[in-house]
């Protein structure tokens, strides 16, 4: 099979995913009843209220950061040369959760931010913490050697994982709400929300999609890489803040979920082969397919209850790192 023809299964894969979290939850809507609202654009009934409302806007949001996370993997994983990297290997996602733990615990408000607030400081201090990252990195290692990166976000993980902790057990009044915040969730999306998301996405993917040919020839080594002409710390650099920005920003909004950002490239290697002109789209569409899918799960699986959707994909993905993590021990031996 072609890649068109794998990419044209992944659309459709991704439009059935769409159709099928839009219509299944609480209220059931049928496909008739779906398309009929959706093209009629009725807004006057229970039903269509539930879909313009509440049902579209999840859905959609699920689905795009999805793809963000799976974008930002994939390309992390080149760059860094390791199966198990992610933006999260730099603490985007311990930075991110580390601001929105401080806005929850001390109750601040900015009028003219309004609800933005909450994302808007998870993805400063996620990206204030990479950037912190990558000023260590670059003053221990001016070539920003691939395992020093991953040592010095690991440490810096660790670490605001142990201040948040020490957060969660002080102010236990807060526990619920961030513990709950810490495993994802997608309800309460709107359109507003939604639209600076997806414009988000879709600006940090096309210049990473950009990068392709670049981050091709990176995989075949940082030698081979500056013999054709690749800037290498200029490209690390640009690649970390593009991935920075696609998964801080998920995380900013929806909570810290984990796993789709390692699952969907190493699917999307296996069919299309490991050219980023192919990949990077692929992951988009395979990421958001595999979030709505999980999102649909954790809203109708106890329903009317709801489980933390990065509980989900955590089910899912653990056990997938397990298989990665010990394939990669017994190549190495």
């Amino acid at each position: 099979m072609t890649k068109r023809v794998y990419l044209l299964g992944l659309f459709l894969l991704s439009m059935g995913a769409i159709f099928f979290g839009s219509t299944i939850g609480s209220v059931d809507v049928s496909l008739a009843e779906f398309f009929s609202i959706l093209f009629h654009h009725s807004d006057d009934t229970m039903l269509a209220t539930i879909i313009w409302q509440v049902r579209l806007p999840r859905v959609l949001m699920a689905y795009f950061v999805g793809a963000a996370l799976a974008v930002s993997g994939t390309v992390m994983q080149s760059l860094l040369g390791n199966p198990l990297a992610s933006s999260y290997t730099l603490g985007v996602s311990a930075g991110a959760s580390l601001g929105a733990a401080l806005i929850m615990i001390t109750g601040v408000t900015v009028s003219f931010i309004g609800s933005l607030l909450l994302p808007a400081t998870g993805f400063v201090f996620g990206l204030a913490t990479v950037l912190f990252i990558l000023v260590a990195v670059r003053s221990l290692d001016n070539q920003m050697n691939n395992q020093t990166v991953v040592l010095i976000g690991m440490i810096v993980t660790l670490f605001i994982s142990a201040v948040l902790t020490m957060l969660t057990a002080i102010y236990q009044d807060y526990l619920k709400q961030l513990i709950f915040w810490q495993m994802g969730s997608f309800s309460g999306s709107d359109w507003e929300t939604l639209r600076l998301f997806v414009l988000t996405t879709l600006l940090a993917s096309f210049f990473l999609w950009r990068e392709a040919n670049a981050l091709d020839s990176l995989s075949l080594g940082e030698e081979q890489a500056m013999m054709v002409g690749v800037e290498v710390k200029h490209l690390k650099l640009r690649v970390i803040l593009w991935s920075t920005l696609l998964a801080g920003s998920a995380v900013s909004f929806v909570g810290v979920i984990g796993f789709v950002d390692l699952i969907a490239p190493h699917i999307l290697r296996r069919l299309l082969g490991a050219t980023h002109r192919w990949v990077i789209p692929g992951a988009a569409l395979l990421g958001g397919s595999l979030m709505v899918i999980a999102d649909t799960v954790s809203r109708t699986l106890l329903s009317p209850r709801e489980i933390p959707v990065g509980a989900v994909t955590a089910l899912i993905g653990a056990p997938f790192f397990l298989y990665l993590y010990f394939k990669k021990r017994s190549q190495i031996q």
